[in-house]
């Protein structure tokens, strides 16, 4: 594995990664490159890499602790659990969990140390974008609104919590060395980024860190099985991977086949995917036989890595649950020119413009990217298909059923809703 794990590491510009494999009970680990380039440190292990996303099912894992001790309710108003949400929306913790509660897909910029509690306070009134229970939207604030559940409940802090209550338990060592994430180019060395943006008010959302290692202890904890097997019982740990996305208007499109309490769904398969600045991480899990892969990488171009390793495992007989990036049957100068507009999540927003038979994409104030689209309005951007190359970017126009008029825009299974 390790031979392996070099190998596509080097082909794709990645200075460090972890694998992680759970099968026939035994875990199988293995490590190569360092922690950031050029330092002459390796990593081992134990070395704790950003997981970004990956992050989420920790905090739903939480949550369901909390629901399975009778703390709380998955299916009651969640402003009835939280005083903070009386001024909101009304959704349940089932839908937030799920990324079905119709909220905003991103916080606004706020003055360094708010807390949870000030932030909700304050912003409740702000979140809503969708009708609760309509439509699939990836949301962080979401998962905000979880990691301050937990803190009312616990009386800890979010990061206490996740560390004594899933952790410890797991064997993570809170002392172990951090890899910094890196911007892989397709010549020259790649960029250390030192530190990730991820501010301790979103950690619920996205503010992990922890090795390949923890990844696949925690998957085979939700599988009852390894040194977290007594952590969840097997009723709880089935329910957070039922797709909760079955009959909406719009699903989970661009990430998965569908979604849970936390979990994302790849057929047979459940796990999550991670991206943080300069890194990745991937994580599944296969209920029927038992088997758990994690990943980590500390490059830009982790997400291609993962891709290669699940290309590798498939010719070993192993096929990994995932959702491809690049199954669009589009081409250059398709595209409708009604899908041009601007549309908004929130204060999430991205413009798309018509030029010469093309469509151009510019999310969150981002350089314009040009869409190839299918006749079903998906779309994919353009890449060369090298080992370096970026990932594109996954969405889909979608009609106002009455009218018949493109009116949102699903992008990596944020919903947005076109604006005059």
């Amino acid at each position: 594995m390790k031979d392996l794990l070099t190998e596509l590491a080097l082909r794709h510009g990645v200075p460090g990664a972890q694998v992680a494999l759970w099968s026939d009970g035994r875990l199988v680990t293995a490590e190569t490159g360092e922690e950031a380039a050029g330092s002459g440190r390796p990593v081992t292990v134990a070395t704790a890499f950003p997981l970004g996303s990956l992050t989420k099912p920790f905090t739903a894992t939480l949550a369901a602790l909390l629901v399975a001790d009778g703390e709380a309710d998955l299916d009651e108003p969640l402003a009835e659990q939280l005083g903070e949400l009386r001024a909101g929306p009304e959704f349940t913790l089932r839908q937030v969990l799920g990324h079905t509660a119709g909220l905003a897909a991103n916080t606004a910029e706020l003055p360094p140390g708010t807390t949870r509690a000030r932030w909700l306070a304050r912003h409740a009134a702000e979140l809503a974008v969708h009708d609760p229970g309509t439509v699939f939207s990836y949301s962080n604030p979401g998962y905000l609104i979880v990691g301050r559940l937990v803190e009312e409940i616990t009386g800890l802090d979010w990061a206490e919590a996740v560390h004594s209550m899933l952790l410890r338990p797991l064997g993570h060592d809170a002392a172990a060395p951090a890899a910094l994430g890196h911007l892989v180019r397709p010549a020259g060395r790649p960029r250390p980024i030192e530190e990730q943006s991820v501010p301790p008010l979103e950690d619920p959302a996205a503010g992990l860190r922890v090795c390949a290692r923890d990844l696949a202890v925690f998957g085979a904890a939700h599988l009852g099985l390894g040194p977290g097997a007594a952590l969840l019982d097997a009723a709880t740990a089935r329910s957070m991977r039922e797709d909760v996305t079955s009959g909406l208007a719009v699903g989970a499109y661009g990430l998965a086949d569908g979604w849970g309490a936390g979990w994302s769904r790849y057929g047979a398969w459940f796990g999550h995917d991670g991206t943080g600045d300069g890194a990745w991480s991937h994580l599944r899990a296969n209920p029927s036989t038992g088997t758990v892969v994690a990943l980590t990488a500390n490059g830009s171009t982790g997400a291609r890595l993962w891709e290669s390793l699940l290309g590798r495992l498939g010719e070993t007989g192993l096929e990994v649950g995932d959702h491809p990036r690049e199954d669009i049957d589009a081409a250059p100068g398709s595209a409708p020119p009604q899908c041009a507009g601007r549309y908004a999540n929130g204060g999430w927003e991205c413009r798309v413009e018509a030029e010469d038979g093309d469509l151009r994409l510019s999310v969150a104030g981002a350089a314009p990217v040009r869409l190839l689209v299918a006749e079903d309005l998906s779309f994919r951007t353009p890449t060369d298909g090298g080992p370096r190359a970026a990932m594109p970017y996954l969405g889909r126009f979608l009609r106002d059923p009455a009218t018949g008029d493109v009116d949102r825009v699903q992008i990596t299974g944020r919903l947005c809703v076109r604006r005059s």
